[in-house]
């Protein structure tokens, strides 16, 4: 370096240094800017997804005292209900009173009378906001809490009005002289359910078949009574589901029964599809309530035990399955279920609150909101308010802060038991038409897809760029090497979209076609290879010597080709002789592997073509920049440069190699258009190559459009991100914990 600095002209130092500090300088800013954009990523995601598994907050809002608002003594509740601003109640007492009155202040909006004291009252859904109301008589009519929205002088005016349903029309129980003191309703497009127990024990069900008249659109009723089996045992709760095809009985004791109301009829009565009891040692029943979409009950005992059920499909017929359990401190007198998530509210006799969710098993709060059992509580439809009404007329107003309940570990990475499902199973499904939809969260399809994908694009490539390296940078000639090399490295610059398209509108379509074709190729190119260089090595010398050393790959080109060509040809023969025509029906038939034309192998050659690039330009780069004297070295004390290849050059190239493969995995681990096209993009968990798979990326790629900005769903695709990004930063610590490992032990050769 002495000798060197001597030649440099004086006025010529200074400039250097500057240079060199200059270029220290960019390189450490560089550095330094990476690393931080790293974090500040990292920091961003975990902004998004920390609020996911916040506890929920309740606070209290006002409280009034409402009998004095109306100036007139309060009797019993029997309904209470709030609109979707959560700024209108409405409230129906044991005296036939209908009051619709400020939540904030308690002032009267409306008070009506309904046509005698109601002896029960059962909701259709918080969504339709339609009621039964039984009387003495075992008279019932149906009633609509309705809120009109209107902005005079662009100020929000909430009008709310009781609307009646069949007016002209009389819907009268079974009641032989006996009050209802429980009841069901259902209405459906097609038919109206109703259900009552009697004081006397005995329950009816009455199906009102509708109508609708072609002219005048006008509804009229047939009434069918269905007959139900006597029950000895007090009841405590009716309920029938949305399809109107179940009807639950559940007792005092805690046993239940349910019923088949669309089944034919047994011996005069509806048949009995399964009994049992709801909890053990003969606790009782205490409280119990439908959650959102009318498909799980839940149960709670006077001991304690709070559970979820749901009917399910065995093998011996449709049961009610005990699907889940929930932890509380003290028995619980009242439920309240949310109108648009699966979560609920419990409220113990100690006046303690609870807020869970079902689907995920959380629970979010427990906080004491009385010091005496509420007498009526209501929800807000967006579940940010809730409503408790105390003795005595008091009532206490709560705002409720509860933003993403329905996510947790075990619902992102265990088996969850949804309902309609016969098993807990791992499902991603994240959005759905219906309003009663169950959102489902698990990563591991996501996860599975995408490590399925990497894997079989490693599977092809990693091969192909390996061997091509090591043939490129140690066999080839120097000229052919100018040529292949940067052909190979230029398809790095093909857009993958681009490969995505190929791929699912081309590729696809012609493996399924050819699907015994493509097997014969693996079997057919190897043997044509090997037999072509046997054949080569007979040939005399003096026809092999006009092929220059190193140039022999080119003549295998046209016959790789040839051999393809071949394999295709021959693919309709192979097919009709082994697999009757058809391989993709011999498959199914007779193997049981189903096969979809957007597959894993798709994605694997696709993805395979996208990555051999990157693998094999780094490996062969490592290869390529072995000392030339360790080769030789090796060949001088009689080595074959085989034996040299594998022996000296690959481990002194092998931590540049392992950086090649590392690099290219996380290329497939995170590539997003060859998936998002190529495969049928569902989540599902199967190692079958002729089975499509959704990745994380592919995931976040199509679900991050339609999803509403801070959403559960929203937060969800965030974390997603952060799963991938988290994987990929492993994989890639791992590797460079190997490569310097590989380093320190073969760099000294």
């Amino acid at each position: 370096m002495s000798s060197l600095s001597t030649h440099i002209p004086s006025y010529m130092r200074p400039w250097r240094s500057i240079k060199n500090s200059l270029a220290t300088f960019s390189v450490t800013v560089g550095g330094l800017g990476v690393l931080a954009a790293i974090l500040l990523i990292f920091f961003y995601l975990m902004y998004e997804i920390v609020p996911l598994f916040d506890d929920a907050e309740i606070e209290r809002a006002n409280s009034y005292n409402l009998s004095e608002t109306i100036d007139n003594k309060l009797s019993e509740p029997v309904f209470l209900a709030m609109e979707e601003q959560a700024e209108v109640a409405f409230r129906i007492d044991r005296n036939g009173r209908a009051q619709f009155f400020d939540v904030a202040s308690g002032s009267l909006r409306l008070d009506e009378q309904l046509p005698g004291r109601p002896t029960a009252v059962a909701s259709d859904t918080a969504q339709s906001r339609i009621l039964a109301v039984a009387y003495g008589s075992g008279e019932v009519s149906l009633i609509k809490h309705h809120y009109r929205i209107t902005y005079p002088q662009e100020k929000r005016l909430i009008s709310p009005e009781l609307q009646s349903l069949y007016p002209d029309m009389s819907i009268q129980l079974q009641t032989q002289g006996q009050a209802v003191d429980l009841l069901a309703m259902r209405e459906g497009e097609e038919a109206l359910l109703i259900a009552g127990v009697f004081s006397g024990g005995s329950l009816t069900v009455t199906r009102y078949a509708k109508e609708i008249d072609f002219l005048s659109e006008e509804v009229s009723l047939e009434e069918q009574v269905l007959n139900i089996a006597p029950s000895l045992k007090p009841v405590s709760a009716i309920y029938i589901d949305p399809d109107q095809r179940w009807l639950f009985q559940l007792n005092k004791d805690g046993s239940y029964r349910v019923w088949d109301l669309m089944a034919t009829v047994h011996e005069g009565f509806q048949p009995l599809v399964t009994d049992g009891r709801l909890f053990e040692n003969g606790v009782k029943l205490s409280s119990s309530s439908l959650l959102l979409g009318g498909l799980s009950l839940l149960v709670a005992s006077d001991q304690g035990d709070l559970a979820q059920y749901f009917m399910v499909n065995s093998k011996t017929g449709y049961k009610l399955e005990e699907v889940r359990t929930f932890e509380v401190d003290a028995a619980i007198s009242a439920l309240i279920t949310e109108q648009r998530r699966k979560g609920f509210l419990s409220i113990d006799q100690k006046g303690t609150l609870n807020i869970h969710h079902s689907t995920s098993e959380r629970m979010l709060l427990a906080q004491s909101i009385a010091d005496e059992v509420p007498k009526a509580y209501a929800i807000s439809p967006r579940a940010d308010s809730l409503l408790v009404e105390l003795g005595n007329g008091v009532f206490t107003h709560w705002r409720l802060h509860n933003e993403f309940p329905d996510v947790s570990w075990s619902v992102l990475w265990s088996k969850v038991w949804y309902e309609s499902y016969p098993e807990p199973d791992y499902i991603w499904q994240s959005s759905s038409s219906s309003n009663d939809f169950e959102p489902k969260y698990s990563f591991m399809p996501l996860a599975f897809g995408t490590l399925k994908a990497a894997f079989y694009a490693m599977l092809f490539a990693a091969p192909l760029a390996i061997c091509g390296a090591i043939y490129t940078a140690y066999f080839m000639a120097p000229a052919m090497r100018k040529k292949v090399k940067p052909l190979v490295e230029l398809m790095e610059a093909l857009p993958t979209v681009i490969l995505g398209f190929l791929a699912g509108l081309w590729l696809a379509p012609f493996i399924e076609s050819h699907l015994t074709g493509v097997f014969a190729v693996l079997l057919i190119l190897p043997i044509g290879v090997l037999l072509f260089a046997f054949a080569w090595s007979q040939l005399p010398s003096r026809w092999r010597s006009h092929v220059p050393a190193g140039w022999q790959a080119a003549i295998l080109v046209p016959v790789v080709a040839l051999l393809f060509y071949f394999s295709f040809s021959i693919s309709d023969v192979l097919e009709m002789v082994f697999f009757s025509g058809d391989m993709r029906a011999w498959l199914t038939r007779d193997m049981g592997i189903s096969f979809d034309q957007r597959n894993a192998m798709v994605v694997g050659i696709a993805m395979g073509i996208a990555v051999i690039p990157t693998i094999f330009s780094i490996a062969e780069d490592a290869i390529f920049s072995v000392p030339r004297h360790l080769s030789y070295g090796s060949l001088a004390l009689g080595a074959t440069p085989w034996q040299t290849m594998v022996g000296v050059v690959l481990p002194t190239a092998s931590p540049g190699i392992f950086s090649g493969l590392m690099i290219g995995m996380g290329r497939a681990v995170g590539e997003t258009m060859i998936v998002l096209m190529a495969t049928g993009n569902t989540p599902i968990m199967d190692a079958n190559i002729f089975e499509g798979m959704r990745t994380l990326a592919a995931n976040i790629a199509v679900e991050v459009p339609e999803a509403e900005v801070g959403s559960s769903h929203y937060r969800v695709l965030f974390l997603a991100a952060f799963v991938l990004f988290m994987f990929t930063f492993i994989v890639n610590t791992v590797a460079e914990i190997v490569r310097q490992r590989l380093r320190k032990r073969y760099g000294n050769l």
